[in-house]
C-alpha cells in the first residue's frame, strides 16, 4: 500500500520510473494496479517479468504469454481473476503480429468474454516490446 492509499482506492506494487527505465530520465510514481471500489485498472503489461527481464525475446507469442501471467498475477493480488476481466486493450508495433497475440490471449480469457480493443502503435516505452495489455477488471 502506499501513502495515497484511501477508503476508496488501494495501489498495488507502486514503484519509480528510475529503477524501471533506466535507460531514460524519468522519476515518475507509478503502480501496477489501482482498485478503485470494485474495479482494477492494470498498468499496461508487456513481456517482461516483475523483475524486468523481458521474456521471449522477438517473439510476440511469447510477450504475450508474460503479459497474460502478469495479468493473472496482479488481478489475485487484487483479490480478483482473469474470469473478472470486463475490458482488454491490447498495442502491438506491428499488425502481423495480431494473430500470434490474440491466439495466446484467446487462450487465457476462453470462456471470459472481454470487450476488446485492438490498436496498432508506431512504438512502445521500449523498443523490444513488441506488445501491450491494458486490462480493466472488477472484484469477484
Amino acid at each position: 500500500m502506499s501513502d495515497l492509499d484511501g477508503p476508496t482506492h488501494n495501489r498495488v506494487r507502486p514503484f519509480n520510473t528510475k529503477e524501471t527505465y533506466p535507460n531514460q530520465s524519468l522519476d515518475n510514481d507509478l503502480c501496477q494496479a489501482v482498485v478503485a471500489g470494485d474495479t482494477i485498472y492494470l498498468r499496461g503489461q508487456v513481456g517482461t517479468d516483475f523483475d524486468g527481464n523481458l521474456v521471449g525475446g522477438g517473439d510476440p507469442a511469447a510477450q504475450a504469454e508474460q503479459a497474460m501471467i502478469n495479468v493473472a498475477q496482479l488481478l489475485d493480488e487484487c483479490e480478483s481473476s482473469l474470469r473478472d476481466i470486463v475490458k482488454i486493450t491490447i498495442y502491438l508495433v506491428d499488425p502481423r503480429h495480431r494473430e500470434a497475440v490474440y491466439q495466446v490471449v484467446g487462450r487465457h480469457l476462453k470462456g471470459v468474454f472481454p470487450v476488446s480493443t485492438g490498436v496498432v502503435v508506431a512504438g512502445l516505452a521500449q523498443p523490444e516490446w513488441l506488445m501491450e495489455i491494458d486490462v480493466i477488471a472488477v472484484r469477484s
